[in-house]
């Protein structure tokens, strides 16, 4: 089964959100304040492991083996 269209729509924003956090801090923030430049980015490298644990909880639950089928012997 794949991700869910819940998890991977959060996945795609959270990504979105860093690549936004990132271009802003390089483009426009950095000339009016450096350290927030600097904070925007931290939080920018922050967010993609977060958006993989997101994408990834209920993996397992997902991917549960099938059911044994029945035993003829009985």
């Amino acid at each position: 089964m794949a991700i869910t269209d819940g998890r991977k729509r959060a996945y795609a924003w959270m990504m979105g959100a860093c690549l936004t956090l990132f271009v802003l801090a390089g483009l426009v923030v950095r000339h009016w304040s450096t350290p927030l430049a600097i904070a925007m980015c931290v939080v920018a490298a922050l967010l993609p492991p977060a958006a993989a644990m997101v994408a990834n909880t209920g993996a397992l639950a997902d991917h549960r083996p099938p059911p044994e089928p029945p035993d003829p012997d009985r």
